[in-house]
């Protein structure tokens, strides 16, 4: 009976300490799921390729958010997750996914935010922050600068990798999305309609950036240069790789230390 009773509870423990995950309408009624907890100034953290908002769990950075009262906000992008998976190119196009964080925002009522991405979050955050003025703070983590580039031949080639045109670069991962049961249509249209910020775009960005990265992680340029591309942009450079870095407790302390 005893521990039966043990049981029930760390049921309920467990149950009532996990996330609600909640949902809204976006602008064309794609509906985003997300999860909002803590409180304070809110944080809008972005998930990276063939992710989903679960990658944050468990990481040093959200759990340190939280305990230092910060109010952390996390999406499913459209396409991943809980969220709805459409597989029309209208659904990707023209910046669908940003103007999805966008819209997040003003379902939570929030006039002022600060923003966390990774790898291809960092790409979204970057066009995030030449459309949206709420943002004041930013970190752009995992990515360098090539993503600037309209023709940046490795975008290309794992939109085509997701459309059945696999090469011994990109094989790992599909083989990878396909055992996690991820959705690869959704994935060749993100990647086939991915937000572009030239570098001549991330000059008007207003909000104070930080560009982390790790020592070992140069697969989508140089962190360097595009700190150098945004204007009072912070650059820290920590160990690690681009698939380990964000669960680091170097990636939460350089953050923590920027916030």
């Amino acid at each position: 009976m005893k521990i039966k009773l043990i049981a029930i509870f760390l049921f309920f423990y467990i149950f009532s300490s996990s996330a609600q995950t909640k949902y809204f309408n976006s602008f064309d009624d794609t509906k985003i799921a997300y999860t909002d907890e803590g409180e304070g100034k809110p944080i809008l953290l972005i998930h990276g390729f063939i992710n989903t908002r679960k990658s944050w769990d468990n990481t040093v950075l959200k759990k340190d958010l939280l305990d230092k009262g910060y109010r952390v906000i996390v999406p499913d992008l459209r396409g991943n997750g809980d969220s709805d998976k459409p597989h029309e190119d209208d659904a990707y196009s023209q910046d669908a996914e940003v103007i999805d964080l966008m819209f997040l925002m003003v379902e939570l009522k929030i006039s002022k935010y600060w923003a966390i991405g990774y790898s291809r979050g960092s790409i979204l955050l970057a066009k995030l922050l030449t459309k949206d003025r709420r943002v004041k703070k930013a970190v752009l983590g995992g990515m360098g600068v090539d993503f600037t580039n309209p023709n940046w031949h490795r975008r290309a080639i794992f939109r085509d990798a997701f459309d059945g045109k696999m090469t011994e670069k990109t094989k790992g991962a599909v083989e990878y999305a396909k055992s996690i049961g991820a959705d690869l249509k959704c994935l060749h249209l993100q990647q086939k309609h991915q937000s572009v910020t030239t570098k001549r775009q991330l000059q008007v960005i207003k909000a104070k950036v930080l560009v982390v990265a790790g020592d070992e992680d140069k697969d989508n340029g140089d962190p360097a240069a595009l700190s150098r591309a945004i204007p009072k942009s912070k650059l820290k450079i920590i160990p690690g790789d681009h698939n380990g870095t964000y669960k680091t407790e170097a990636f939460s302390k350089a953050i923590i230390s920027f916030l």
